[in-house]
């Protein structure tokens, strides 16, 4: 029998001084980022339905899925960020780019971005930035066009293996204009059409899409499983879980933040998942991380009235082991 994978948590590369603070801070407007947001998404209002055509849609459809599914959900988000499965170095690369396609960051701001909202939402109290209290269209600026600057936040250091990989600086530095091969190549073939239905629409859509998720799945919805002691709790949002590849399972990505799985419970697809079984089964992925062999969230305990997910063959077998507690 396999043995118990020994925690990393994505936290790690924020390091608490004796002074940090998640709630001491100020929201700034980030001129690159608000522009890039603004830009994108006024072209694919203004033009998008000028140029609309079912080529242009089925090219929008596509592109967004594998940049999603394959790029922001597998490279950035359970790869490169929680190492949730180990690939090779050339999949790897592949993925994480896919990941820069959708148009967020690059990988080094991408790891940034989740790793503070994910250390400030495990404190006590935390800034309302980093647990998506504001009201809808307030979350919607500080989120797209914003950033809270922290008087006192922990200290950052991304791991040796990424921060001196020459791709990954080089897609770092040049993270925007990464669209613009694509650009180029979408206009040859198909026109204008093309162009913004394939980089204008297919971005601004995926970065509100990411916003909306990540604010209505920090307030309300399923919740198998609760974490004490924490500032902010995630939501499972099961409407959304075929659109956003999994991503909207956040209640369970919370109480099992390594899991390579994000859909836990029955009826649950996750389409990130079954993308990670068929490189498993190609030879391309291993040492998955699953609950089964992940250590527990300490303060991670069962929704009461909720059928929580149970790992069928759980390894965590020791006595006052939460997941152990949940069977039914």
């Amino acid at each position: 029998m396999p043995s118990v994978a020994t925690q990393t948590l994505s936290t790690e590369r924020m390091i608490s001084g004796p002074t940090s603070s998640a709630t001491d801070g100020d929201v700034i407007w980030v001129p690159s980022k608000s522009i890039w947001t603004c830009s994108l998404t006024l072209i694919a209002l203004v033009f998008g339905p000028a140029t609309f055509g079912w080529d242009a849609f089925a090219l929008f459809v596509v592109t967004t899925a594998v940049t999603i599914c394959a790029g922001h959900s597998v490279g950035m988000h359970r790869l490169l960020i929680h190492r949730s499965f180990q690939t090779s170095k050339a999949v790897e690369y592949i993925l994480v780019y896919l990941g820069t396609l959708v148009g967020m960051a690059g990988p080094f701001g991408m790891i940034h971005a989740h790793d503070i909202r994910d250390w400030a939402q495990r404190q006590h109290e935390c800034h309302p930035l980093h647990a998506h209290r504001r009201w809808f269209l307030a979350d919607a600026w500080w989120q797209m066009h914003c950033a809270v600057k922290l008087r006192q936040p922990p200290t950052f250091v991304i791991e040796k293996v990424v921060r001196e990989d020459q791709f990954y600086q080089f897609i770092e530095r040049t993270w925007m204009a990464q669209q613009l091969p694509w650009a180029a190549l979408f206009f040859f073939v198909g026109g204008w059409s093309w162009l913004v239905w394939g980089i204008a629409v297919r971005v601004s859509v995926s970065l509100t899409g990411h916003w909306l998720i990540g604010h209505f799945a920090h307030r309300r919805g399923h919740q198998g499983w609760s974490v004490d002691n924490v500032a902010v709790q995630g939501y499972n949002l099961p409407a959304f879980g075929l659109v956003t590849f999994g991503e909207a399972f956040h209640g369970n990505h919370h109480a099992f933040p390594q899991s390579a799985r994000l859909g836990l419970e029955r009826g649950q697809i996750d389409l990130g998942w079954t993308l990670i079984q068929g490189l498993m089964v190609l030879g391309l992925a291993k040492e998955v991380k699953l609950p089964e062999n992940t250590q527990p969230r300490d303060g991670l305990r069962r929704v009461a009235g909720e059928e929580a997910y149970v790992p069928r063959t759980c390894l965590q077998t020791c006595k006052g082991c939460p997941i152990s507690a949940g069977r039914t």
